[in-house]
């Protein structure tokens, strides 16, 4: 951000466009900019500072968001009715900015974790109750609804019975991309060490078999996992009953756990964005970014996803990138990206969604410009694929939909104990069973929805903070968050219906 006055932000010498903070009326005078505003500007658009004919680029962050459709004057409103995206300049030099962390020993810190048996750490205590497969979902949720917060009241460290229901797991083929995300998604929640015991239920006949699953840690001998069918079972009620039972003899097991000081580096986060506005790449994004920096230096992981959401933007990923591997392998997902929805009929820059174009952003090269902040200025380490296990130290990046439910099952899938969320129009979400934090962009809509938003970083854009500042506040609240203080959604009681694995092909 290099010029802030009491009505624009400029966010980079090489801009030929600001952003208006609250909004501007038409003849409204900018003086730091020398323009006046030719029409009416709403709160987070961009008004051009100078003359960019069409077929001209338009600049913002310091990087091309696009090329003007119609010649556009000083002071003029610059939004969808003449700036689309055209085509991504792919800008390679892999590795120019690349530089090894390094790590602060001298002054390592600590959370407080769950440690389990296999060497793994948890933020949460729970018990899952997980439906392989759609016909076995009101199973699931009657066994989790025997045990509503109330009832657990002698099990202090047990945060609560989760079930994990989805629509998915028949009607598919029973190989091939779709198949291997929703058995990946499963198997790392059952896999996950945030749930210290699980109720797995299958219906019997699915495509989704009980047997194609994982060994979900050392659960099975211990006792703490119990597997059922609803048709071995006898139906609906003698399933219920039975899970009911196995869920009874697993509290007591679950509340011999308790916390213990352990090294920042065993935190995974999982960064996204969500209801993304123009102040998202100004204040919440960065600040998370700065956060993720202070992370990876202790030796934890940071996870970014969404790849249509960087799309137009990957080349400041790529120019991090370790090796050219680790960079072919995030331009290859992004072909990917290409081609699929090519297939569909569809185009990257579908993806800025009514919400977003409503709060300022035009094409999806300025979304993922604002998107790509999320991930600080770190090595990127490794690229994998949607819900696989991520097991590097440092920034990682994890192929996923820009969908958020669908994003955040596939990192938690992949081993993220926690989750930050960075929202401009103001996403209520949630994420059993991981802590989801929410930074707000703008100091509005933190009022206008603070039960559900953990932090607001809009003070950074009225100067009453840094994005440095905002970083450091954020980085201490996700250690007291995954020791144990709880966030507004878990307040709230929302995350039992937020896992959403990728539906990948046909239904059959």
């Amino acid at each position: 951000m290099t010029n802030t006055d009491t009505v624009t932000i400029r966010l980079h010498r090489k801009d030929n466009v600001v952003v208006a903070l609250n909004g501007l009326k038409k003849g409204d005078r900018v003086r730091v900019e020398e323009i006046t505003a030719a029409q009416e500007i709403p709160p987070g658009h961009k008004l051009a500072t100078a003359s960019i004919a069409a077929g001209e680029t338009v600049i913002k962050y310091g990087q091309v968001i696009g090329t003007a459709v119609s010649d556009i004057e000083p002071g003029d409103h610059v939004h969808t009715h003449n700036l689309s995206a055209g085509e991504p300049a792919h800008q390679a030099a892999v590795g120019a900015d690349a530089r090894p962390t390094r790590r602060r020993e001298a002054e390592a810190l600590t959370f407080d974790a769950f440690q389990r048996p296999d060497g793994s750490v948890a933020t949460r205590n729970f018990i899952g109750v997980i439906s392989t497969v759609n016909c076995s979902a009101s199973v699931s949720r009657m066994i989790a609804n025997e045990f509503p917060p109330a009832s657990l009241s002698d099990f202090p460290n047990v945060d609560g019975v989760v079930p994990i229901c989805h629509g998915w797991g028949c009607g598919m083929a029973a190989a091939g991309e779709g198949f291997e995300a929703l058995r990946d998604c499963i198997t790392g929640y059952g896999s996950h060490p945030n749930f210290a015991g699980l109720v797995m239920i299958g219906l019997g006949c699915e495509v989704m078999q009980l047997e194609a699953l994982g060994t979900f840690r050392d659960l099975r001998d211990s006792g703490m996992l119990k597997l059922m069918n609803v048709q071995e079972e006898g139906g609906t009620g003698a399933s219920v009953e039975a899970g009911v039972a196995h869920v009874r003899k697993m509290l007591p097991v679950a509340d011999q756990a308790s916390r213990q000081p352990t090294p920042v580096d065993r935190l995974v986060v999982g960064l996204e964005c969500g209801g993304s506005d123009a102040y998202s790449g100004i204040s919440a994004n960065p600040a998370l970014g700065a956060a993720a920096d202070l992370l990876v230096q202790q030796g934890g992981t940071v996870i970014l996803g969404e790849t249509p959401e960087i799309y137009g933007a990957e080349h400041l990923l790529t120019r991090r990138a370790v090796s050219p591997e680790v960079a072919g392998k995030l331009v290859e997902r992004i072909r990917w990206w290409e081609r699929y929805t090519a297939r569909h009929g569809g185009e990257m820059d579908n993806n800025p969604t009514p919400g977003n174009k409503a709060g300022g952003l035009t094409t999806i090269f300025e979304k993922s410009l604002g998107a790509v902040a999320k991930a600080g200025s770190t090595d990127l380490i490794d690229v994998y694929r949607y819900a696989q296990p991520v097991t590097a130290k440092g920034l990682v990046f994890m192929d996923t939909p820009g969908y958020d439910p669908v994003s955040l099952t596939g990192m938690v899938a992949g081993g993220a104990n926690l989750i930050c969320f960075t929202t401009g129009r103001g996403s209520v979400y949630g994420c059993r069973p991981v802590p989801s934090l929410k930074l707000a962009t703008h100091t509005p809509m933190y009022e206008r929805l603070e039960a559900d938003m953990d932090i607001d970083c809009g003070a950074i854009l009225n100067g009453g903070t840094t994005v440095a500042e905002m970083g450091r506040r954020i980085f201490e609240t996700i250690l007291s968050t995954a020791s144990g203080q709880r966030t507004k959604s878990e307040m709230l009681g929302i995350g039992n219906d937020e896992f959403v694995p990728w539906q990948i092909g046909a239904v059959m």
